[in-house]
């Protein structure tokens, strides 16, 4: 079966830059939208160039050029948006109501994966505020999608392994400590971790499987589903040393974000909901979804112990 030519959107980004090599690796036309927004930032130039050196195509665009997105999704069969979606970053999601318009327009594209990659937020209904704004922003994209009738497939990727394994998922910190950790409740409660290169070759390998066509995949490889302190006492084994622990309450933790800036306090209720009440792994994968890691064995991705071997 022929490949699909692909667009990324966002190709310069945290994930979509790894999405353009996963993108490359498995033999796939790749098209990279470039967009005037980044102005005279000579690292995301110079990452395009390098890109176009290694076969990409740079096609022009930009959300404030309806005409330039159709022109740009006319070219490929898959569109993948890794516009970023976090707060302390920037939110851009609703954006991609226009790329949605533009691919409704377009009327050539085989499947869309919008900019997902995080907590399905279809599960995320009674998910508190501010932090609700992501996964709500998530479900109107998602509403306009099915409207236009757009296939589509859903990328839920949970934890980032870099924001979360370096700081031992502790909010704020991205390297780990060697003393002390604070646990947030009793650091039980069961995550899910996965590498950012990972979570960019099971996007790639889903766009042509029509086992992900118009569903959620779910990104669970079994040995990368711990809890706080099980990453914790990883962590110890690696550097052979116990680490001092506290733990901070549920009720304290979340009295603790009134004071903050609105964009933390969103970030935090997303760390509430995952390390206090388990959301990425207290429910079962149902009908309407599939998991990565049975569709694609021949992935070998990495564990959380093999990845934190970089911290030592």
């Amino acid at each position: 079966m022929e490949k699909s030519k692909v667009l990324v959107i966002g190709g310069t980004g945290y994930l979509g830059k790894r999405l353009v090599k996963a993108s490359l690796a498995e033999g796939h036309e790749t098209y990279i939208l470039r967009r005037p927004e980044i102005g005279v930032d000579i690292d995301k130039v110079q990452m395009l160039l390098s890109f176009k050196e290694q076969g990409a195509h740079l096609v022009s665009g930009s959300f404030s050029d309806q005409q330039s997105l159709v022109n740009a999704v006319k070219l490929v069969d898959v569109v993948i948006c890794a516009i970023s979606g976090v707060h302390i970053r920037s939110h851009q999601i609703l954006l991609q109501l226009k790329l949605v318009d533009a691919i409704k327009e377009a009327g050539n594209v085989k499947r869309f994966l919008p900019s997902e990659f995080g907590t399905d937020p279809a599960r995320m209904e009674n998910a508190l505020e501010p932090g609700r704004v992501t996964f709500d922003d998530k479900m109107v994209v998602r509403k306009a999608i099915q409207d236009a009738q757009i296939p589509f497939t859903y990328v839920s990727a949970n934890c980032f392994a870099g924001y979360f394994l370096g700081g031992l998922c502790q909010p704020g910190k991205i390297l780990p400590s060697r003393d002390s950790v604070v646990l947030l409740g009793d650091g039980n409660q069961k995550a899910i971790y996965v590498d950012e290169d990972d979570i960019a070759m099971y996007t790639i390998k889903t766009i042509d499987d029509p086992r992900t066509l118009n569903k959620t995949i779910y990104l669970r490889p079994p040995k990368n589903i711990l809890s706080q302190r099980e990453v914790v006492e990883i962590w110890e084994k690696l550097i052979d040393k116990k680490l001092l622990k506290s733990s901070i309450p549920k009720e304290e933790f979340l009295a603790s974000l009134k004071d903050l800036e609105y964009a933390e306090q969103v970030g935090l209720v997303h760390y509430y909901h995952v390390f206090y009440e388990g959301c990425l792994a207290n429910f079962e994968i149902g009908d309407d979804a599939v998991e990565a890691s049975e569709l694609y064995p021949e992935i070998k991705y990495t564990p959380v112990e093999e990845y934190m071997k970089r911290y030592v």
